[in-house]
């Protein structure tokens, strides 16, 4: 492509050494420079890549995208208002408006983004259609996939996988958008079909500075939404409730409690901790070329927990969208196993075991809302306090559990701070330790405190009687609790089948090193 072609689509307010060239690609990190590249300097949190635009130079960058002009540097410069901004509209046009070409899903929520996309997945590729996927977990290209470096990728890399997707003949991608990749751009020109905000609670005030802050980058993807595009809002959640009327887009709701929304929930049953359900459309839903009748139909869900339900809805809703018929959505989520540390349950005998990542305090009221809708004589809870996430965040968590303790039974909690099983990032800090503990003594809770995992777990197994419910919550801290507790179930069982114990491992990524 040739230099000036593509700098049109950007407005650059000055260039110094002006050439008409041929150019070979886009690049933002100066070590992944090839020959023949324009480098983009993107100012980030840690790092500012002007400082390394003599590096990329060096390498074979044949031109830069700039902010401010740097001395010394005799290729073409051109300066714009924002190098992440320059960045993301130029992958768009260098790539060939890949996102134009697809069906594109974007989902974002608190909670429930990674579970509510393989979902979504699930359904449209039992619907026969070839599908892209980009989330936390697996970058997913048609049959092929790979590991996720973010959440979300930034904007080059983000539309190199769409233009690949398209060259594969993808037609629909779904796509985990997180609130600092709404925040820091890198989906800005990614031309989203269907936008759905299931739910925000307190997470990432670290990244945004505020609660509000955050909200606000989060619901720019409803926002922002074209008179072309269609909204999916949870009236359950006040958040996504507020959104109905700030968007251009043709708005679907749902709800569970909220009988009043579009699609509702009904009939809910949770005994088992998997769900059977009634799904309402309670009016001809009507967009641009669709029209989904008033009708209802049972769904299935084989993923336990009431957030599978939300989920499960917006991901209904999708499929309806995107004429899936009814039975291939209640297939696909019946078939659906689930996410792993999303409510998993990884042990089902005489008692139950249930991982959960339990990242915040939204989803701690979900995953314990759904524990009182079970059957079981007792929960043992064994929480590993979430570190580097600040007092507010560990403060709010540590009064989710207590909120839900009296109607639990729960009486104690084993504690830890998983220390050999985080990295330096993750630890727990004496500040964070200390505010979970007020809340626990305020709250009458006894606390049993291990600084390792292992010990953690092993204490509830050492109690766990027939019929209890034992549930391994926490984040990074928690990530090797399923294979140290199954290990350890093994060993206390010799004679158990082991094919079968260790099944839930079998496709792990976290903790199964």
């Amino acid at each position: 492509m040739e230099l000036t072609k593509l700098m049109e689509h950007v407005n650059v307010d000055e260039v110094i050494h002006p050439k008409r060239i041929d150019i070979t690609g886009l690049a933002y990190n100066s070590r992944k420079v090839e020959k023949g590249q324009v480098f983009v300097c993107v100012r980030g949190f840690k790092a500012d890549g002007h400082q390394f635009a003599g590096q990329a130079v060096e390498k074979g960058a044949t031109a830069l995208v700039v902010e401010e002009f740097i001395e010394g540097l005799d290729v073409p410069q051109y300066k714009v208002e924002s190098g992440r901004n320059a960045l993301a509209t130029l992958a768009d046009a260098y790539y060939g408006h890949p996102t134009q070409q697809l069906k594109t899903i974007g989902i974002t929520a608190t909670n429930g983004k990674t579970s509510t996309s393989f979902m979504t997945n699930a359904i449209l590729e039992n619907h026969g259609l070839k599908t892209g996927l980009m989330g936390t977990v697996v970058v997913k290209i048609g049959d092929y996939a790979e590991p996720s470096e973010l959440t979300t990728p930034e904007s080059l890399d983000l539309q190199r996988f769409y233009a690949q997707m398209v060259d594969a003949g993808v037609t629909h991608a779904t796509m985990e958008v997180s609130s600092s990749a709404l925040e820091l751009n890198r989906v800005g020109c990614v031309d989203f079909d269907i936008v759905t905000l299931n739910n925000i609670s307190r997470e990432h005030i670290d990244l945004h500075s505020s609660f509000e802050n955050y909200f606000e980058h989060k619901s720019s993807l409803i926002r922002n939404a074209g008179a072309d595009k269609v909204a999916i809002l949870n009236l359950d959640d006040k958040y996504s409730a507020s959104l109905v009327n700030k968007t251009k887009a043709k708005v679907i709701t749902i709800g569970v409690e909220e009988q009043s929304a579009d699609v509702i929930c009904s009939n809910l049953d949770l005994s088992t901790g998997r769900a059977k359900f009634t799904v309402e459309i309670t009016r001809d839903l009507v967009t641009q070329d669709l029209v989904i009748p008033k009708q209802q139909f049972q769904i299935q869900l084989s993923t336990p927990g009431f957030h599978s339900v939300y989920n499960s809805m917006v991901s209904i809703v999708i499929g309806l969208l995107c004429e899936v018929p009814i039975t291939t959505i209640q297939k696909s989520l019946f078939e659906f196993v689930g996410v792993e540390r999303r409510f998993e349950i990884i042990f089902e005998d005489d008692f139950k075991m249930i991982d959960d990542h339990f990242a915040n305090s939204g989803n701690i009221d979900i995953t314990l809302g759904t524990l009182e809708k079970m059957d079981f004589n007792r929960v043992s809870l064994v929480y590993a306090i979430r570190g580097d996430r600040g007092v507010t965040v560990n403060k709010e968590n540590a009064e989710a559990i207590a909120k839900w303790a009296p109607r639990l039974g729960i009486h104690e909690v084993v504690a830890t701070l998983s220390r050999s099983h985080v990295t330096q990032k993750d630890i727990v800090s004496d500040a964070e330790l200390a505010v979970f503990k007020e809340v626990m003594d305020e709250a009458g809770i006894n606390v049993h405190l291990y600084e390792e995992l292992p010990e953690a777990i092993a204490h509830s197994l050492q109690d766990v009687t027939e019929g209890d419910l034992l549930l391994l919550a926490g984040c990074q801290g928690m990530d090797y609790g399923a294979k140290i507790a199954l290990e350890q179930l093994e060993t206390i069982r010799p004679n158990m089948d082991k094919k079968k114990l260790f099944q839930p491992l079998e496709k792990r990524v976290a903790g199964n090193s």
